[in-house]
Parts: C-alpha cells; structure tokens; sequence
C-alpha cells in the first residue's frame, strides 16, 4: 500500500490508461463489463459538484476582502481575471468547432437511455430562471446557474457585512479546504476509473474513438498554449509594458511545478516568490491577486470547457445553436472560477455544462482517461495568468520594482 501511494497519482494514472488501452483492444466488447468501476468513479464526480461550486464560489468572492479598500488593484484584477476568461472559453469554443474533433466516432454500441433536452425556453425565461426561488431546490436538483449567483450574491454579502460577516466568511474558507481534501480523495479513485473506462473506450468504440481523444488531448495543448505565448505575452508587452521574454524567464519555475503537479494551490508559495524576486512585484499586489488567481483565474480550464462540451456534443450529435454558445461561454467562465486549484477539479465542473446544453453526461466517462495528461498542460496556463496579471496590475498601480525584472543578462 505504501508502495502505491508513493508512485505520484499522474504516473499511476498514465500507468493505467496504457494499461486500460491495451485490456481494452484484447478483451474487445466484453471489457464493458468492468465500465461499472468507472461509472463508481464518474459518479463520485458528480457528488462534488454543488458543494465544490457552493463553498469554493463563496470562499473566493470573500477573500477579494473589503472591496472599498482594494481600489485600482482590486477592479484591474477582476476585469482582467474575466476578459482572459472569456478570451480563453471562446477559444476552446473555436478549436472544436473547426477542427470538430468528436466527428466519426461510432456510439452506436453505447447504451446512452435518454439524452437530456437543451433548455428550449426564451431569453426572457432563462434570465428568470437564473434567480433562485429556492437555494435548496436549486441545489437539490443541480441546477447549477441559480446555484452560481446564489453563491456570488451570498459572498457579496459576507464582504457587505465586514466584521458581522467574519464567523461565516471563516464556515466557508474551511468548507472549501474541506471540500478540497474529499476531492482529492476521490482523485485517488482516478487510476482504477481510468484503467476501466479505457478498456471500455478500446474495446467497444474501437481506434476511431482513440484518434478522436488524441486530437482532444493535441487541441487542449494547442489552445493552452496559444493562452500562455499569445494573450499573456500580448498582455505583458501592451499593458505592462515589459519585455515578455523577461515574463517568462521569471516564472519558469512555478511553470515546472505545475505541470508536474497539475495544482495551482500546491504551486502558489511558488508562484509567488517568482512573482516578488524575479518580476518586481510588490509583495501587497502579488499577495492578493496571486491568491485570489489561484481560486478564481482558470482560463485553461474555462477553455477546455468550452472544448470538451464541443466534443461531447459532436461524438453524441448534439446540435448546439449560437444562444447555447454564449450559455457554454458563461457557464464555462463561471465553472472554472468555480473550479478548486487541485488536480481532477476541470473534471467535476464538466457536469456543470453539459447538462445546460444536453451534451449527454457519459461525455466525462469518456475524456476521463486522458484528463490527466491534459490537467497538466492546463494548470501550467492558469498559473501562467496568475502571474501575468499581477505583474500587469502592479504596472498599472505603481506598485512594481522594474529593476528587479530578470534581464537577459542574469540568465
């Protein structure tokens, strides 16, 4: 047993989806019958939804902190923090729409029972419908949008009450620290999950369904990267007004780090330092937007939501109209603010799109096995723009020490 827990969770995850991969294509169609693991391990993902948006929401609207003090640095951030945002789910968006990487795969042979309808109703109706009548309700039944500006507007509110609101801004925090540690728990399900999902995918869906998650896994690289070497960049030379190869030569550690550990939290005392010593950053600026980024700036995820419901949808021949875009647009923004900075957390907020669009849920069953491979990649990029925004807002407020900025010289 200690021998398991001592191999890192991404080498035993690879490790069974070479595994699940080869079982599947030597089993054939008989390796459904060990699908029910994975579906244990999908459903388990589904239970972390509401109360991972709930306190994980609720926490990071509060740690922004008395908005009458934050001032410049405060707005800066958040507009920053979601106009990358959008940026990067339209871009997901973009690649699976031109590239459609889900077209041509076979699903005949899976038992889908009934795919959930797209939300029919008018624009008037669905504004309506994202005020929640009823908190529980809307909890109960998963209906994530309400459940989001039910959150938003509860944090808001702990700001409001300042001092009054402490006691329960301090529920929340541990709540989501909490919910934090159970989803890394069942984070370690992942390679039993993935090992039985693969054999399924290899031996019932056949080549075609392993081209089309290889073209997923190059498309998340694609636009993680286009992120990082062309919003960032184009970030810190126009708004900034810093050399961009400096930027990156700065943070190439927390870089590494977060592409082995596919954690923006484990990253963060990383990030930071880089941030401070080798950027110039005031330790005020980077203390607050670094932090508050970790939670709430998660722009590659936002993109490879809006990616993996395209894909979803296409695999499954779901049509999606252009009002269904701009819900996956908001929906995939405000997941990923809602996403916690840990391993597996882009995985859970998949059901949070899905079902708005009727993209059938046994989507996540099937991208589960290469995740891993793509976490990585994506939380290299949201703490990328961690940094990059501080160092842009620190520009901006006076607050950065450009002396400090790594010149080609120190390298």
């Amino acid at each position: 047993m200690k021998t398991w827990f001592a191999i890192p969770l991404w080498q035993r995850v690879i490790a069974a989806l070479v595994l699940g991969v080869i079982v599947g294509f030597l089993w054939g169609p008989g390796a459904e019958s060990i699908k029910i693991i994975g579906d244990i391990f999908i459903a388990f993902i589904k239970m972390l939804v509401v109360p991972l948006i709930f306190f994980s929401l609720v926490a990071g609207v509060a740690a922004i902190g008395d908005l009458r003090k934050l001032g410049a640095v405060g707005w800066r951030a958040m507009l920053l923090f979601v106009v990358s945002g959008q940026i990067a789910v339209w871009l997901g968006l973009l690649l699976g729409t031109v590239i459609q990487p889900g077209i041509g795969v076979d699903t005949s042979m899976i038992d889908l029972g009934a795919t959930p309808e797209p939300n029919s109703t008018d624009w008037r109706e669905m504004l309506l419908g994202i005020v929640p009548a009823s908190p529980v309700q809307v909890m109960a039944d998963v209906n994530v949008l309400p459940l989001i500006v039910f959150s938003l507007l509860l944090g808001i509110g702990i700001l409001m009450a300042e001092g009054e609101g402490t006691p329960v801004q301090k529920i929340f925090d541990s709540g989501a620290v909490v919910m934090q540690k159970v989803t890394m728990v069942v984070m370690e399900l992942t390679p039993f999950g993935v090992f039985a999902l693969m054999a399924w995918v290899a031996g019932t869906l056949g080549l075609d369904a392993l081209i089309a998650l290889s073209k997923l896994v190059a498309l998340n690289y694609i636009g993680c990267l286009l992120i990082i070497f062309v919003l960032y960049s184009a970030m810190v030379k126009f708004l900034a007004k810093l050399p961009v190869r400096d930027f990156f030569r700065g943070i190439v550690d927390a870089m590494a780090v977060s592409y082995s550990t596919a954690s923006s939290n484990a990253t963060l005392p990383v990030t930071l330092r880089c941030a401070e010593r080798n950027l110039g950053v005031s330790n005020s600026v980077a203390a607050f937007v670094i932090s508050l980024g970790a939670t709430i700036n998660m722009n590659g995820t936002a993109m490879y939501l809006g990616l993996a419901t395209l894909f979803g949808a296409q695999i499954f021949g779901v049509e999606l109209s252009w009002a269904q875009y701009g819900l996956i647009a908001l929906l995939g923004t405000l997941g990923a603010i809602g996403a916690a900075g840990i391993p597996g957390a882009g995985l859970i907020m998949m059901a949070l799109v899905f079902g708005a669009v009727g993209v059938p849920l046994e989507t996540i069953a099937f991208v589960a096995g290469v995740d891993r491979i793509m976490d990585m990649m994506r939380t290299t990029t949201n703490v990328s723009g961690d940094a990059a925004v501080a160092l842009t807002v620190a520009s901006m407020t006076g607050e950065l020490d450009r002396e400090e900025m790594i010149s080609a010289d120190d390298v």
